[in-house]
């Protein structure tokens, strides 16, 4: 398993606003990634090194983001003031995620700007909107080279999170590969004082660390 992607859902503002304040803190420039037709979503890419990326996302008015179970958690994330939604690991094979969670995984799928349509299955969407310290899974369709990662050079890293809740719990729902996930970035776990979750990323830029 492999850390993919964090989540950010957008507040009142909307997501050209708070991408941009965001790409001011970075000093680095979001891309617009586009529209999730089956999630009812829409959302923009700041790609990072190690092969991750930053996804700010936003609900569209489309009767996919009330039926959708990603569509409905970014629209609750976004009515209580936006933030951190969740995170997300990739594998080679979903399989064994489909065993252990007792479900199948849904196709997904995004047109980019430049027309080209990337394509996923995801499992977990679930499991993430009742108990937001668990990450959703996900396989990629497509090759290598077509990941957000790739979309530009990426100056900006990712080198912390503090999440509420704890690696025991992440572990008995997913196995320990899903905290394996995590040994590249310096995890802070703490004991929840509400909401389970992410509740900071820390990245690494060109004008130093940033805290979100």
């Amino acid at each position: 398993m492999h850390l993919d992607h964090l989540s950010f859902a957008v507040g009142p503002a909307g997501l050209m606003a708070t991408t941009s304040e965001l790409s001011e803190k970075f000093g680095a420039v979001f891309l617009a990634g586009g529209v999730h037709p089956r999630f009812g979503t829409n959302n923009m890419i700041l790609p990072l090194k190690n092969r991750q990326y930053l996804e700010v996302v936003e609900a569209l008015e489309h009767p996919a983001s009330d039926k959708a179970p990603f569509g409905q958690a970014v629209k609750a994330r976004s009515e209580l003031g936006g933030g951190w939604l969740g995170w997300c690991v990739s594998v080679d094979d979903i399989d064994p995620v489909e065993k252990r969670l007792g479900r199948h995984a849904v196709p997904g799928n995004r047109h980019r700007p430049d027309g080209y349509n990337l394509t996923w299955q995801q499992i977990g969407i679930h499991g993430m909107k009742a108990d937001p310290q668990l990450p959703f899974v996900m396989t990629w369709d497509v090759p290598p080279e077509e990941h957000p990662s790739q979309m530009a050079e990426a100056e900006v890293s990712l080198v912390g999170l503090e999440i509420a809740g704890s690696p025991e719990r992440l572990a008995d729902w997913l196995g320990e590969p899903a905290v394996g996930a995590l040994e590249d970035i310096e995890v802070r776990w703490v004991a929840p004082n509400g909401a389970p979750g992410i509740l900071a990323a820390e990245f690494e830029t060109p004008s130093g660390t940033v805290r979100i």
